[in-house]
């Protein structure tokens, strides 16, 4: 399903970047969705991106972390694997931008792109799953257990959200990351215990 995913983004991207008009039908817009009832920008937006380079971070992050998770999926739920995965993908959609709809809803100059929301909650859901695994950064000699890079994250998106001094969509990053933990664990409860657990014996 990830593979799948990317290539829609991807394709409609494009399409988005080469022509305005299309972007523009498309991109998250609270003004146009409450006054004319454009639901679907709920959506579409997730699908576009605002240049090459951010489509393709946000497909490379989604490649890395979406087949992991598809993966785990597959073995906590046999044979419902790519539902729950859909459900956490489309649900980390809608849940990114719902406080910037309510916060601009009057705004018609407030627009947003990209999946990065969704990225984030399907990259939230593997730290759940994996919490002291390695992530890597190019800038950094050393990996950093998963459930510490997730704190500095969400601490660094609230700030960076308050501030909203550039065009970067932290709160949405910020939300999107909490419903990837909470449909989690939602959906298997044992997963918080699971988490808790690998936690004590990394730093046992």
């Amino acid at each position: 399903m990830t593979i799948v995913i990317i290539i829609i983004s991807v394709v409609v991207s494009l399409i988005a970047i080469l022509n305005q008009g299309v972007s523009q039908k498309l991109r998250f817009n609270a003004y146009a969705i409450k006054h004319f009832k454009e639901w679907y920008r709920f959506f579409t937006y997730a699908l576009i991106h605002a240049d090459w380079m951010h489509l393709l971070v946000n497909m490379f992050v989604l490649y890395s972390f979406g087949m992991a998770v598809e993966n785990y999926f597959s073995i906590v739920f046999p044979g419902k694997a790519t539902f729950y995965f859909i459900i956490l993908y489309i649900g980390g959609i809608i849940i990114s931008v719902t406080p910037a709809y309510s916060k601009n809803k009057d705004n018609v100059y407030y627009n947003a792109v990209g999946a990065s929301g969704a990225v984030s909650a399907v990259v939230f859901s593997s730290i759940i799953f994996f919490p002291t695994a390695g992530i890597r950064f190019l800038f950094i000699p050393f990996a950093i257990p998963s459930v510490v890079f997730g704190i500095l994250y969400l601490i660094y998106s609230a700030y960076m959200a308050k501030r909203s001094r550039d065009n970067i969509g932290h709160d949405a990053h910020f939300w999107g990351a909490i419903f990837g933990i909470a449909y989690t664990i939602i959906i298997k409860p044992r997963l918080a215990l699971l988490f808790f657990e690998q936690i004590r014996q990394y730093f046992a």
